[in-house]
Formats: structure tokens, sequence, C-alpha cells
């Protein structure tokens, strides 16, 4: 993040369908929802929810990285009623002026192009909004709908990164993309 860019309030964006703004406690539920699906946490660094708890620390987490100046993660909703269905953000990298770009979907609603609408309205605040140089993403190696995802947003593979992540107890590969301003 540039050192003029400062982000006083959190940024709600909106696109055709979506609303994409801050997670509050009143979207637990529905967090769990999402990460209470084995589907959707198959390829995330995170294990499949069994409380409520766990929605509300992600929450608690986010807002803390997003106060620090961390990272900022959208909650993805539907505008016709206000719904979470999914968030995307990034982590900043303020060294190099990049951000790494992450996302999930609730499973109900994949294949629709709702997380093209919404990761691709981020990227333009990132490069336009916050100045960015370059932004990545890691994907595991058997996630074919995300590494289809960031090549339809114009992400090129810069290959894999061999045992990278560690998570559900494991180390794993991981394909890194990027996409330059």
């Amino acid at each position: 993040m540039s050192n003029d860019f400062s982000l006083s309030s959190f940024p709600e964006l909106e696109t055709e369908r979506l609303l994409l703004r801050e997670t509050t406690l009143q979207d637990a539920k529905a967090i769990f929802a999402i990460f209470s699906d084995p589907a959707v946490t198959q390829f995330h660094d995170l294990d499949t929810f069994t409380s409520i708890e766990e929605a509300i620390a992600v929450i608690g987490r986010r807002a803390k990285r997003f106060e620090q100046r961390e990272g900022i993660r959208w909650g993805i909703a539907r505008k016709q009623d206000n719904v979470l269905i999914g968030s995307c953000g990034f982590t900043w990298n303020p060294q190099e002026n990049s951000a790494e770009v992450g996302y999930e979907l609730a499973s109900t609603f994949w294949r629709q192009g709702i997380m093209t609408e919404a990761v691709h309205t981020i990227l333009q605040f990132g490069f336009n909004k916050m100045d960015l140089r370059f932004i990545v993403a890691q994907v595991m190696l058997n996630n074919i709908a995300s590494k289809n995802l960031l090549e339809k947003l114009g992400f090129h593979s810069q290959g894999v990164l061999e045992q990278h992540g560690f998570f559900k107890g494991q180390f794993h590969d991981l394909e890194q993309f990027v996409l330059n301003k």
C-alpha cells in the first residue's frame, strides 16, 4: 500500500448484483454456513467449521487485520437481500506495494459468475485506489475452478511453489499467479 493511501473507513463497493461490504457479527450464521461446507473448505487454509464460534473468530480476525492495515476482506452479499454468500480481499505487502488476493463462495452460488464479478471489482479497487503494483494469488494444484477464475481475470501462472503452504496438518504445493497493474 502506498504511503499516501489510507482507509479511514471500510470501503463499500457495489457491482451489478453484489454489495461488497464489511462483515459484522450479524453475518456469523452466514459465515458459519459457508465454512461448514467441506466443498468450500477443501482448498482453503481453514478446517471445516463445526461451531458458530469459529465464524465469530473469523469476523474478529478480519476486523483486526483491517484496523492494523494488514489486509481487507469484503463480505460478498447479494443486493436483493444483503445476505452474505462469500468473501474476497487482500493481504497487503507494503514493502512491495502489492497484495495477495483470496476468496471463497458458498457452493450453492458456484458457476454463476459471482466470484468473477466480485474479484474483478476489488482488483480495480486495488490498482486504482490503492495504487498496487501487482497482485498475487496462490492456489492448490487441484483447485481448477480457482485457476480458471484467475486466468479469466488476466492473472498469469508463475509456476509451482513446492511445499509452500502448510495447513490441515500437511505441506501443499501451490501454484502462484500474478496480475500486474
